[in-house]
């Protein structure tokens, strides 16, 4: 990077990661020491709840409203009727707006972890796109937006080249969503004088595409900012681990469960988490991410301890902390592990221990389930279980029982 920023706002973005391409980033940076500057990022209403997937995007939202800017987090309200190609290999389901909706109040509860919301020219708004998409006239539309897109340059995006190369089928309504999402850049910068859209790099075709569209319609310069696709240091995609995805809300993962992600996070991406997930001074982040050997297990829990205050409060993060020291250092159980709650009507007859294990989340199959128990990694109250067959009577699962599926994976049952 040959050009060296002014605006705190670029400053953090650069030093801490985040920035992989931008359309214009001296102009940009001009654009930021003026004042105050409204920028968004869209999110699809897929599903209630955001997963670390987006915690990048959402880490940027919240820098941007800490260096003097506003956040405006823009809810796909009209755009998740018909999904985004991008990165997918298949046509997204379908789902009724009923459930977007639904979907729109579990995800803003995030949000409102991560910004502060109010009247002043910094504070967060949260905004809805069905609220110009649901209006729009076809006809107009495509006369006045659609003329501005050539077929050319549409299937030559990387979403559109991706399913035509694999011979899958992109359907007409998908085709459309980048002139929606473009129309969004126009009418966000129309109505709230938005002048930056950001994204992760999968983004990038659909932002210049809203770059053109608004500097034609609206004669105005605006800019565009992609992070990079992160990946662990092993490869693998964030947001998911072996049992699911890593919800943000509370209500679909545990804050231990979300805790001990980020503790077993591998040495290698240490640092680079630290300077992206939380506040710490990015010096501090480095020096955390040289240690080694035991020294790097206390900056996991350095890691996981701020990830977690931010989403889910110094309380939750503090008693993750206590729970995963109770459970590993001292060999015992707590209250706030994980855990599975069972009808007195199901446990009639028991339940078996490799059900036990695949229904509290452990493990994601009986297949697995079985593999940890004959490797002797399976217990039941810190006891090995070596029998994949083994019953847990309704007398022992009365007693809240502790499982564990190797060192790190625990969880409880509770009779209700």
């Amino acid at each position: 990077m040959t050009y060296n920023p002014k605006s705190e706002f670029l400053q953090e973005m650069i030093t801490r990661g985040f920035l992989q391409d931008c359309t214009d980033l001296q102009g940009l940076d001009e654009k930021l020491l003026e004042g105050c500057m409204p920028a968004y990022i869209g999110f699809d209403a897929t599903a209630d709840s955001l997963h670390i997937g987006s915690l990048i995007q959402i880490m940027m939202l919240r820098w941007l409203q800490r260096t003097g800017h506003k956040p405006l987090p823009l809810m796909g309200g009209g755009t998740t009727k018909i999904g985004d190609p991008s990165g997918k290999d298949e046509s997204r389901q379908l789902i009724t707006t009923e459930i977007i909706n639904e979907n729109i109040n579990g995800i803003q509860k995030v949000f409102e972890k991560y910004l502060s919301f109010g009247e002043s020219s910094t504070d967060a708004k949260i905004i809805n796109n069905a609220e110009w998409l649901d209006k729009l006239n076809y006809i107009e539309f495509l006369r006045d937006i659609g003329k501005h897109f050539t077929i050319n340059r549409m299937i030559s995006m990387e979403s559109v080249k991706l399913r035509l190369d694999r011979e899958q089928p992109l359907t007409f309504l998908e085709f459309n969503y980048m002139l929606l999402q473009a129309y969004d850049f126009m009418e966000l910068n129309n109505r709230y004088d938005v002048s930056l859209q950001m994204g992760g790099s999968d983004q990038w075709g659909n932002i210049v595409n809203g770059i053109d569209l608004t500097r034609r319609l609206n004669k105005k310069s605006v800019f565009g900012l992609t992070t990079p696709l992160l990946t662990k240091a092993d490869g693998s995609k964030m947001g998911k681990s072996a049992n699911g995805a890593i919800w943000l809300n509370s209500d679909k993962l545990s804050p231990y469960e979300f805790w001990q992600f980020w503790r077993n996070t591998l040495d290698a991406d240490v640092g680079k988490f630290l300077k992206l997930f939380t506040e710490l001074p990015v010096s501090e982040c480095e020096r955390l991410g040289s240690l080694e050997g035991q020294e790097i297990n206390e900056a996991k829990v350095i890691l996981a301890n701020e990830v977690t205050k931010l989403c889910h409060g110094e309380e939750a993060a503090i008693n993750s902390n206590k729970t995963a020291r109770k459970v590993f250092t001292e060999d015992g159980s707590d209250e706030n592990l994980p855990t599975l709650e069972i009808s007195n009507l199901e446990i009639i007859d028991g339940i078996s221990f490799t059900q036990a294990l695949v229904r509290t989340g452990l493990v994601s199959s009986g297949k697995e389930a079985k593999r940890i128990i004959a490797g002797g990694g399976a217990k039941l109250n810190d006891k090995v279980i070596n029998d994949a067959g083994y019953m847990l009577d309704a007398a022992e699962l009365h007693k809240t029982p502790k499982i564990s599926a190797s060192k790190k994976k625990h969880a409880l049952i509770k009779v209700i």
